[in-house]
């Protein structure tokens, strides 16, 4: 394959992988807490002979290296609803899962059938020591305190566990909006809890759309210009065929 139809495709690969991370991010803008990615790229560069002038550096190769998570805070909207809360500042809340442990900033929690306070999947919601909280028939007018204190009519049962990563960036998502992690958290000393509210999805859709756009008309570009490459390379070896 020529260099020309070589970086052309690499081009083509990387821009069929943006199209994918920019779909998803439409895709769940109006997942709770979800957090937008972007694409992290990798420009292999050359130095044409024309030095320094109008011709100097020219892109030979790009790569699509990782994609990169927003951790931008969404936007808060009020449900009324006392078992929903979200987290104000950084932080994630700790659920145990089949699979240990998890992290999520998805705040939309509810009560079983025993009493527990679980997520939309059924996941235990963990306190600061670890255990999970039961409600009993009698515990009515739930609170949830700015430090992430629950309380009912008959005094507080324990306060939410909320952790923080030093890199959270290494944070795996995993299903159902949750993280996994391989370095241990730390617990949050000044939380910011919020009741009867939920964090929206940091996408913004207008600025997604318009990426899906221009992402489009560049793959369709560059498809257009290997088909072009892809003919002119036939006619030189028809032509070379005509001439032996």
């Amino acid at each position: 394959m020529e260099n020309t139809s070589f970086v052309a495709l690499s081009r083509l690969t990387t821009l069929r992988r943006q199209l994918a991370v920019v779909a998803n991010n439409i895709a769940n803008m109006n997942t709770t807490a979800f957090k937008g990615e972007k694409m992290m790229f990798t420009d292999f560069l050359v130095r044409s002979r024309g030095g320094e002038k109008t011709f100097g550096d020219k892109i030979a190769y790009v790569r699509d290296v990782a994609t990169a998570r927003d951790l931008t805070e969404g936007s808060f909207r009020t449900t009324g609803n006392p078992l929903d809360v979200a987290i104000h500042g950084d932080g994630y809340f700790v659920v145990q899962t089949a699979n240990g442990e998890r992290y999520t900033r998805n705040g939309r929690f509810q009560l079983d059938d025993t009493g527990q306070l679980v997520t939309q999947r059924g996941d235990a919601v963990l306190s600061e020591g670890g255990q999970p909280f039961f409600l009993a028939a009698g515990d009515t007018d739930i609170e949830i305190a700015r430090d992430g204190t629950v309380s009912t009519r008959n005094g507080p049962l324990g306060r939410l566990r909320i952790v923080e990563f030093e890199n959270p960036y290494e944070l795996r998502q995993v299903a159902g909006g949750l993280y996994s992690a391989t370095a241990q958290p730390r617990d949050v000393e000044r939380r910011d809890v919020v009741q009867h509210m939920l964090e929206s999805s940091n996408v913004e859709p207008i600025i997604e759309m318009a990426q899906m756009i221009d992402v489009h008309r560049t793959y369709k570009s560059v498809q257009t210009f290997m088909d072009r490459e892809d003919e002119r390379i036939k006619k030189m070896v028809r032509d070379m065929v005509g001439q032996a």
